[in-house]
């Protein structure tokens, strides 16, 4: 749900706000639920964080107002990081390649391990994610005869 702070003019009626339900007399509120908040009314139902200073977004659940990371570590969904095959909580920020997830810290060429900046060339190949160099060296390897002549002089550098 999106929450608006709205400046109280001189043609706007007063407003009840709906935590403690005492008359809203500051310069701002905060609108969210349909209903008018003292900044510091609208908080989170779980670690007390005030929502209108965590962002534009507050969820809604059981008649609980939760903050996007509390939301997320209560009743959102884990997956598995497709490098290091461990859980990646649901509030943890994460890289993607197609459908695979992945830690920030194990996004990284598998081959070889370099980290990915912004910006760097990844692949993803029989998926793993490889740097520009090691796919082109698999791509090489994968297209030619495997004789242990033609391998002989190719190194890598």
């Amino acid at each position: 749900m999106r929450m608006a702070a709205v400046e109280v003019g001189k043609t706007t009626g007063s407003h009840e706000c709906g935590g403690c339900g005492k008359r809203i007399n500051d310069r701002y509120l905060l609108k969210a639920v349909d209903l008018y908040w003292h900044e510091d009314c609208l908080k989170c139902g779980c670690c007390d964080c005030r929502l209108g200073e965590v962002g534009s977004t507050l969820y809604k659940k059981a008649n609980l107002l939760l903050c996007k990371r509390d939301y997320l570590r209560l009743f959102g969904t884990t997956g598995h990081c497709a490098a290091c095959n461990k859980v990646i909580p649901a509030f943890e920020m994460v890289m993607r390649a197609k459908t695979n997830v992945y830690h920030l810290e194990c996004f990284a060429c598998q081959q070889c391990n370099h980290r990915f900046c912004v910006g760097d060339r990844f692949y993803l190949c029989d998926n793993k994610i490889l740097c520009e160099y090691d796919y082109e060296e698999r791509m090489v390897f994968a297209n030619m005869s495997y004789s242990s002549d033609s391998l002989a002089h190719i190194k890598r550098q």
